[in-house]
């Protein structure tokens, strides 16, 4: 079940970019964020009661906030961003998977973490697998603000990479459900005063929005969330780093199937390529020196 935990974190985030796409046209990226922060704040704080879970105190709490902001907040909120001013889910999704790269880079420069060549392979397979996607052509809603666009999704990119390095060096220890709970209240913090001065804050309930809003809550939020926070506490950082190779084609065939975003022979060769750059990674270094070691050198 260990081996599967990846693939279901994967199937289950690559949704996220999905459900942007089906909120989005009821509510402005703020205003839906902070109602889906309230609504993951409420379950659990369910949870830590019913499960008893201790919450932290003194700097846990504060790293809480911090990791909250990062992964929360600014991945998020660029996520939701991007993909309202216009972005296909899928490019969207395949802009954030530079993640793997940029750890790569930032445990080096905290560390001596070393990579094998075939993961420097990997590395420059999904490098090459983005480049292409971008020559290629995919079907933007809009593309009247594309510039605007790709900044929000490296806001992303920066939160989600900063973020889990974070999580592992500072709340490893921090109970999950605790931890997660001020995780969400900072995360309902970041996007509480963007929806008060920059949007209108207006709702259309429908069945749609409602049903788009539980599977955010229950699927991602809560399940995919813990999944990750999982892998992060008990695996390596570029290895976890490495799966969200995995979510840009899944996202890519998820968008198609649900809201015909197309893409030609390049963008399909792009996210073979980072599918490829998976395996690449992910072997175990035959390195001394792991991501493991140069996080805990840094401390």
């Amino acid at each position: 079940m260990a081996r599967l935990i990846p693939f279901i974190f994967v199937l289950l985030w690559s949704t996220g970019f999905i459900g942007a796409r089906f909120g989005l046209p009821y509510a402005e990226p703020a205003t839906f964020l902070f109602v889906r922060m309230l609504a993951n704040i409420a379950i659990f704080a369910v949870l830590a009661l019913f499960l008893k879970s201790s919450l932290p105190t003194g700097k846990a709490r504060f790293h809480c906030f911090m990791t909250g902001m990062l992964i929360h907040g600014l991945y998020l909120g660029g996520t939701y961003y991007g993909i309202y001013l216009g972005m296909p889910a899928g490019l969207c999704a395949l802009l954030v998977g530079l993640q793997p790269v940029l750890t790569a880079i930032i445990l080096m420069l905290l560390g001596q973490e070393r990579l094998v060549l075939s993961q420097w392979l990997g590395l420059c397979l999904g490098i090459l697998g983005i480049s292409l996607v971008l020559q290629g052509n995919m079907s933007w809603q809009q593309d009247s603000h594309q510039l605007a666009a790709y900044a929000c999704a490296g806001l992303a990119l920066l939160g989600i990479t900063l973020g889990t390095l974070y999580q592992k060096r500072y709340c490893s220890q921090v109970d999950l459900v605790g931890g997660s709970l001020y995780q969400y209240m900072m995360a309902a913090m970041v996007f509480a005063p963007v929806m008060l001065t920059a949007e209108t804050m207006q709702i259309e309930w429908n069945l749609t929005f409602s049903l788009t809003l539980a599977w955010l809550v229950l699927g991602v939020s809560v399940t995919a969330v813990w999944l990750l926070l999982y892998m992060v506490k008990h695996g390596e950082a570029s290895k976890v780093a490495s799966t969200f190779y995995l979510v840009p084609p899944v996202t890519a065939l998820e968008a198609w199937l649900v809201f015909n975003e197309t893409f030609d022979a390049f963008s399909a060769l792009g996210f073979l390529l980072a599918a490829m750059a998976v395996y690449l990674v992910m072997r175990k270094p035959k390195s001394k020196f792991t991501p493991e070691k140069a996080l805990a050198s840094a401390r």
